[in-house]
């Protein structure tokens, strides 16, 4: 049997254990590959991707300003402590802290001007680098994509609310 494309690339001599494992390396990989360039796009602003995506959540939030608990529900990847990420985009002028009017116990994050601006002069260099790092597969490619990696996720989500 042939050695597979990962098996070459990573010059392992042994077949995987199992295709699932060969695919979990796979997905690893090209994560790794894919997330790169934003990456450093974004620690060149002081950013992490964490931080990117509740700067990006609070741009949508309607009616402005959100709660920690709504943000995490809210974020692509889980993060241990949301208290501390905010306080470091509070300390960086990005977003504000507000106890709401109608309940004294909720606090409210919003985004800055300031956050508003870095957001948009963030938003053409990442589309930028998603074109490029995937912009050589067709539409039909991408929503297969897509809809495998969903499959995969729920499957993941599951086994873990077990």
């Amino acid at each position: 049997m042939s050695k597979s494309i990962l098996q070459q690339q990573l010059k392992k001599s042994a077949p995987f254990d199992s295709l699932p494992q060969e695919t979990y390396l796979n997905l690893l990989r090209t994560h790794n590959m894919v997330a790169a360039a934003p990456s450093q796009l974004l620690k060149q602003h002081g950013l992490s991707s964490a931080q990117y995506n509740v700067l990006r959540i609070l741009e949508a939030a309607e009616p402005p300003g959100l709660p920690c608990l709504e943000i995490v529900s809210r974020m692509v990847t889980r993060v241990p402590d949301i208290t501390r990420l905010i306080d470091r985009l509070k300390e960086a002028g990005l977003v504000s802290r507000t106890r709401s009017q109608t309940d004294r116990r909720v606090i409210r994050i919003k985004l800055t001007k300031k956050g508003e601006a870095l957001i948009a002069e963030l938003a053409a260099p990442l589309v930028d680098i998603h074109q490029l790092n995937l912009g050589h597969m067709t539409k039909a490619e991408l929503v297969e994509l897509n809809r495998l990696l969903v499959k995969a996720r729920e499957s993941a989500e599951n086994a873990a609310a077990k």
